[in-house]
């Protein structure tokens, strides 16, 4: 297994390699102890699987106050992942990241506490994602930002993604009261 920084630094890349032979493929997860040896050293304590049609794009989603942090991985198809720095005081302040994640490459996207987190669909089958969460999900702290925030300005790979109503409807960035958005800290 692999690890390597996106191009925000704290977003992280894991590449969890594979086992293959003639009746498919095995991999790792998880394993606390290879992760803290690579510089993941979180307690997650919830575990979510969504599974969305090809086009669905969910998101951009943050929780505050309780942030999570979020080891996202994808069991099946594809998707395009996301992830916005979105705490008040950060130098990357509304800077965004985005990978390529596939149930065959093996890759996992780690998204810290704090950035906002969403994906597309770009597989021509439905796509099963799983999300390691550091943090319980906590509705009175659920927000979130609308997925085309021209100030953000992700290059998303589709043009016209199906959206849920909370997600169509979403504020930007510059839209949300600051005490909803969580405070960078440098220590």
């Amino acid at each position: 297994m692999t690890v390597r920084p996106a191009v925000l630094p704290e977003v992280l890349l894991f590449d969890t390699g594979a086992f293959r032979d003639h009746r498919g493929t095995f991999r790792e997860l998880w394993h606390a102890e290879r992760y803290a040896a690579l510089a993941l050293r979180e307690r997650f304590v919830q575990d979510n699987v969504s599974v969305s049609r090809p086009g669905v794009l969910r998101g951009l989603h943050a929780q505050h106050p309780r942030p999570q942090g979020k080891l996202v991985s994808v069991l099946q198809g594809a998707v395009y992942d996301v992830a916005v720095d979105v705490r008040r005081g950060s130098p990357t302040f509304g800077q965004w990241t985005g990978e390529h994640l596939g149930a065959d490459d093996g890759r996992q996207m780690y998204v810290p506490p704090g950035f906002a987190h969403g994906f597309v669909v770009v597989s021509e089958v439905e796509a099963v994602v799983l999300y390691k969460c550091t943090e319980f999900y906590a509705a009175g702290s659920d927000l979130a930002i609308a997925w085309n925030d021209p100030a953000i300005g992700v290059e998303w790979p589709v043009e016209r993604p199906i959206l849920s109503e909370k997600d169509a409807s979403a504020p930007t960035l510059a839209d949300v009261q600051p005490d909803r958005l969580p405070t960078f800290s440098a220590g």
